[in-house]
């Protein structure tokens, strides 16, 4: 006898001071992911706005605001920028390598110092290797670390890791949870060339999109995301073109 679909129950967050506009509160609404559906559930949350962390779902769902706006990129209709060719041919020799979701002490290190030039007021400066494991390690879904190494002098041993993306794979694209990089190497634009390895990704393997979490118009930070064209927004009416 077939089990019976649970329908998700969804929870909200208390109001919390907004990291992105000042003066402003958040607010979540947020499922579990578990089970034999994790996968599919994740899939269909995903295409309404809802962004994954480690067994959780959720989007924002604030009171007097709505200015965090899900954004993804069209895999297959886009097509580099002169910059963007520029910054794909100059970092083509890092070797990008599909690891399962195990966290290690060399893609923490990164992260830290990532996070003490990129985001020095963010909460996430507080975690520790174990915060870090459990947000790489604990996903009830099909996902994914990209590294991205330099070279190796000998062509055997692991290069220099200078970048890193915990990714989801989903039914139509691929979702880009978190990324990170070395803010100190000499290369220019390993960010960006980490979201363009993701879109020659989606391409390859036949996925529409890749899902960049939420843009928010006016937060410095959150600009690079619209320079991926085509791209559409998730408004009241689905999904359009910005």
């Amino acid at each position: 006898m077939t089990a019976p679909v649970r329908f998700p129950r969804f929870f909200v967050t208390s109001p919390a001071p907004c990291p992105y506009l000042p003066g402003r509160s958040e607010r979540k609404v947020f499922t579990e992911l578990k089970g034999p559906h994790a996968d599919s559930l994740n899939d269909a949350l995903g295409r309404i706005g809802f962004r994954r962390s480690q067994t959780v779902a959720y989007r924002p769902s604030c009171l007097d605001c709505n200015a965090c706006i899900s954004v993804r990129v069209v895999a297959g209709e886009f097509a580099p920028s002169g910059t963007q060719k520029r910054l794909l041919k100059r970092n083509g020799d890092l070797v990008a390598t599909v690891c399962r979701p195990w966290s290690t002490s060399e893609q923490f290190d990164l992260l830290q110092r990532y996070l003490a030039v990129r985001h020095p007021e963010g909460g996430m400066t507080a975690m520790d290797e174990v915060d870090f494991a459990d947000m790489v390690e604990h996903t009830p879904v099909t996902s994914y670390v990209i590294e991205y190494r330099e070279p190796s002098s000998d062509g055997i041993t692991p290069g220099r890791l200078v970048g890193a993306c915990l990714t989801d794979r989903q039914c139509d694209g691929l979702s880009m949870i978190y990324s990170f990089y070395d803010p100190h190497h000499d290369r220019q634009g390993l960010g960006t060339y980490i979201i363009l390895d993701h879109i020659d990704r989606a391409t390859d393997m036949g996925l529409a999109y890749v899902y960049l979490g939420y843009w928010v118009e006016g937060a410095p930070r959150m600009q690079y995301k619209v320079r991926f064209r085509p791209m559409e927004k998730l408004g009241r009416a689905g999904w359009e073109r910005i």
